[in-house]
């Protein structure tokens, strides 16, 4: 137990005492002596599954195919593709010429630049528009602080230029030599700037501050390629500026200014612009807009707004708009002739999958690349003919070692929720099972951001399914899966709606008779942390076990601070508590204040020493009030990454041991 050390926190006449507040002091040798002390107690306590952890790691890496290669995919003349050799953590970037019967280059071997690395993340590798140069950020230490790297492919040689300590967000204009990337405070981490680089110049131009601390600001290119876009967004509301990606110098023009409310997204098909708005359309609408005249009487309906169908991403090819939305609960692929004609959906059989674009980069073509998944269909890559409607599987992900989908069973059932809402719940198990209440389930849920979870396949849960587990996914709201309205019925003053979601969906499990509490178990990280923190101190007794990766459990305190990381930005989904009203609702909820003296599940909480998003502090709090109050002799368990960030390890195989270490726990508690 760390030494308590009270705080005294007071806001809006109401006073805290945080005993563990010190713990946010990163470099004082207590705190790390603590972290390092709950390592060294967790080790103890695993090394009695040890053999268990080490078997399921051994599974779950006999899943990775050794020599792996991504499908390739068509920009200009060239061919691009990732591959992977044996044994090796990182991909290596490559391409071919005019077809891929020609001599293979290699771009970038990432397994070069990660020697002597604990962690090493690659985002972004990003081609100039002739295909000569290209740009890579690279992170050492896992806060997402990258370095810019760039490459001149006719010779395979780095550049001499180096940008530090951005955000990897990065995007070439049309000349091949200047370039548009993000930079984000040192402090908050808030993405805040768009700077302007010339290869070979000393001195960067600064094109755009985002001065509202709400807001977080990126650059992004159109696929037609005219058009380089500022985007200031928040939760609720964005502002768009642009400029011509053959002329960056120019200063950005605003497209439309900022209004409450507002979210809006734009895009270019050469000769208009395509902007999608929920301006008066909660889930949004399409609207064609002349280069010109950017008025709102110039704005024309494209695809109309409808209740039960969110738009959620829209790519604009020469002759054809392709909607990526959700309907009624699903996953769709819309098409939509720009000149006329029937507008129609991709057909999908399965009763819960996920479905969406991918690799498209060719915008006068008549080919669209999907990737089609569910929890029994590994990843599948199409290309479909948009013109005859003809579809054509490229790859079905391989699962090594054998895996027959025949065996297994997806379903979506509806659990109502105490106030009379149908919780959608997508589950795969191997078929057979009985519903008798001795079966383990693992629950997960995440609920926030609008992010919806979709039900997409993982060869990892084979491990769980085959050892005869459900798992199942909790789609609470928060999430868009039934469109916007379903994430705002889960976030600020509606926030408990998440929580109380999750908790009927596992008591209509049990009730159901698909598991029981004794074979109950529950998983979420970061805001899905959140989640697992608040349903343990609202309903411990459902749960056996819950396991959860960098929690975000201590949410008062983290969103009173404005210096810590990405604060301000999260305003708009939890409140402002300098709000009171706001305030005494988060107290409500947040798991960290509500932690009290009674029985808990068996614990694991992992999370990272340099994580950029939810910092370790909270955590490392929460495992130490709550050793300190619980009243069972139940597990208890806090494993911090000294090396990691946010995301956890990198490499391939490195980042299957967190995998390894939570599944082992589930089996553990359920008695393999």
């Amino acid at each position: 137990m760390p030494e308590k050390k009270p705080t005294r926190l007071e806001a809006h006449s109401h006073v805290r005492i945080d005993d563990y507040y010190w713990l946010r002091e990163r470099d004082n040798p207590e705190v790390l002596a603590y972290l390092e002390a709950e390592n060294a107690h967790a080790d103890r306590v695993m090394s009695s599954w040890s053999g268990l952890h080490d078997t399921v790691l051994a599974e779950l890496e006999s899943r990775i195919k050794q020599v792996d290669e991504s499908v390739p995919y068509r920009d200009g003349e060239w061919f691009y593709y990732q591959r992977y050799e044996e044994g090796k953590e990182y991909p290596i970037y490559c391409r071919r010429k005019g077809s891929l019967g020609a001599p293979e280059q290699i771009l970038l071997d990432v397994n070069e630049g990660a020697e002597g690395h604990d962690f090493y993340s690659v985002r972004g590798f990003n081609v100039s528009p002739d295909h000569s140069k290209a740009v890579y950020g690279v992170d050492t230490q896992g806060r997402r602080f990258y370095t810019l790297h760039f490459l001149d492919l006719a010779t395979g040689e780095p550049l001499p230029d180096l940008i530090e300590d951005v955000t990897g967000n990065a995007e070439w204009a049309a000349d091949d030599r200047t370039l548009l990337y993000s930079r984000q405070d040192p402090e908050t981490l808030r993405s805040f700037q768009v700077w302007r680089h010339v290869l070979g110049d000393v001195e960067d131009t600064l094109v755009y501050q985002e001065d509202d601390e709400a807001n977080s600001l990126w650059v992004e290119k159109s696929l037609a390629g005219r058009y380089l876009f500022l985007v200031s967004a928040e939760t609720d509301s964005t502002e768009v500026r642009y400029l011509p990606a053959d002329a960056p110098v120019q200063p950005p023009r605003v497209f439309l200014p900022r209004a409450s409310d507002h979210e809006y997204f734009v895009t270019d098909g050469a000769d208009r612009f395509y902007v999608v708005s929920n301006d008066g359309a909660v889930n949004f609408q399409v609207f064609e807009v002349p280069l010109g005249e950017f008025s709102r009487r110039a704005w024309k309906v494209v695809v109309p707004h409808r209740r039960n169908v969110l738009i959620e991403s829209l790519e604009v090819l020469k002759d054809y708009l392709v909607l990526n939305t959700m309907e009624d609960g699903l996953a769709q692929v819309e098409v939509v002739p720009r000149t006329g004609g029937e507008r129609y959906k991709i057909a999908f059989g399965e009763p819960a999958y996920t479905v969406y674009p991918s690799d498209n980069y060719v915008y006068d073509t008549t080919t669209l690349r999907y990737v089609y998944e569910s929890m029994t269909t590994p990843e599948s890559t199409f290309d479909f003919d948009l013109r005859t409607r003809e579809r054509t599987l490229l790859r079905e992900e391989e699962v090594p070692g054998g895996y027959d989908k025949a065996s297994y069973l997806t379903e979506r059932v509806h659990a109502p929720a105490r106030d009379g809402t149908k919780v959608p719940i997508s589950m795969v198990y191997r078929k057979g099972l009985s519903k008798d209440g001795r079966n383990p389930l693992l629950q997960y849920g995440y609920g926030a951001y609008g992010i919806t979870i979709e039900p997409d396949f993982d060869a990892d849960r084979l491990s769980l399914l085959d050892r005869g587990f459900i798992y199942a996914i909790a789609h609470v709201r928060g999430s868009s899966l039934y469109g916007r309205e379903w994430y705002y019925s889960g976030r600020q003053l509606q926030k408990m709606n998440s929580f109380t979601d999750f908790i009927d969906a596992s008591r209509f499990l049990i009730e159901e008779g698909y598991t029981s509490p004794a074979h109950l178990y529950a998983h979420g990280g970061s805001a899905g942390g959140l989640l697992m923190g608040a349903v343990m101190n609202m309903a411990p007794e459902l749960y056996h076990g819950v396991s959860t990766r960098v929690p975000f459990v201590d949410v008062v305190t983290t969103m009173q601070d404005e210096s810590i990381p990405l604060t301000t930005f999260e305003y708009d989904e939890w409140g402002n508590p300098a709000d009171k009203v706001f305030y005494e609702y988060m107290l409500q909820y947040s798991p960290y204040d509500n932690v009290r003296a009674q029985a808990y599940p068996n614990l694991l909480v992992t999370t990272g020493l340099h994580d950029s998003q939810v910092q370790y502090w909270e955590p490392a709090k929460w495992v130490a009030k709550l050793r300190e109050h619980k009243t069972d002799d139940n597990l208890l368990l806090l494993k911090t990454d000294m090396q990691a960030g946010h995301s956890g390890k990198t490499g391939r195989f490195r980042s299957l041991e967190d995998t390894a270490l939570h599944y082992s726990f589930f089996l553990h508690l359920e008695g393999s």
